[in-house]
């Protein structure tokens, strides 16, 4: 076997190892680089060498969960229609914080890699369609960080979901309050 394919078994084995402790922990904060190894068979310091942190490997982790979901879903459909971009990015900011709100324990334990560590010179998935959307009004630069914000805010209004059902009555576990919040989230970051 080669040096390559070894390393994407290991990755894949953490990968594993981490859905199922974090699926089964209370708190997947809690869920140490010892549990994954030890559950994956192989030794802490492969989480560092695979994914540069435990942070990472969470977040990758939830990526590939992410990915699953998103293929059970109409994604590819919506894709390929031709709808505008801003009606476009509503209906998948949608799907994505639907998810997000559905995986409470993963939405927790990647929030603060995703805001403070994920890499934003990199281009988001949404900063095609933000770019589609002004024709060239905006920079890129612009527009990839209004993508960035679009993410960060879903991020947190979903891992403060409580207390916008307490303080402003906005229930985001049902999907017409979620959608009606994701689309004004939206409208305001991508006014005309």
């Amino acid at each position: 076997m080669q040096k390559d394919e070894k390393l994407n078994i290991t990755k894949d084995k953490l990968i594993d190892a981490t859905f199922g402790l974090m699926e089964e922990a209370d708190d997947p904060l809690n869920v140490t680089s010892r549990q994954i190894a030890e559950r994956a068979g192989t030794k802490p310091s492969m989480i560092n060498y695979c994914f540069g942190s435990r942070e990472n490997l969470i977040y990758q982790t939830f990526q590939k969960q992410y990915m699953n979901f998103l293929k059970e879903t109409e994604v590819a459909k919506l894709l390929a229609s031709d709808i505008a971009p801003k009606e476009l990015l509503k209906k998948l900011h949608f799907i994505v914080a639907k998810c997000l709100v559905e995986n409470p324990k993963f939405t927790k334990a990647i929030s603060g890699y995703v805001l403070f560590n994920r890499d934003l010179s990199q281009e988001s998935f949404s900063f095609q369609y933000v770019k589609k959307h002004y024709a060239g009004k905006k920079t890129d630069k612009e527009c990839r960080l209004i993508a960035y914000e679009m993410s960060a805010m879903m991020q947190l209004i979903v891992c403060r979901k409580e207390d916008l059902k307490k303080d402003f009555g906005i229930d985001l576990d049902k999907d017409k309050e979620l959608k009606k919040y994701i689309d004004m989230r939206i409208d305001l970051l991508l006014a005309d």
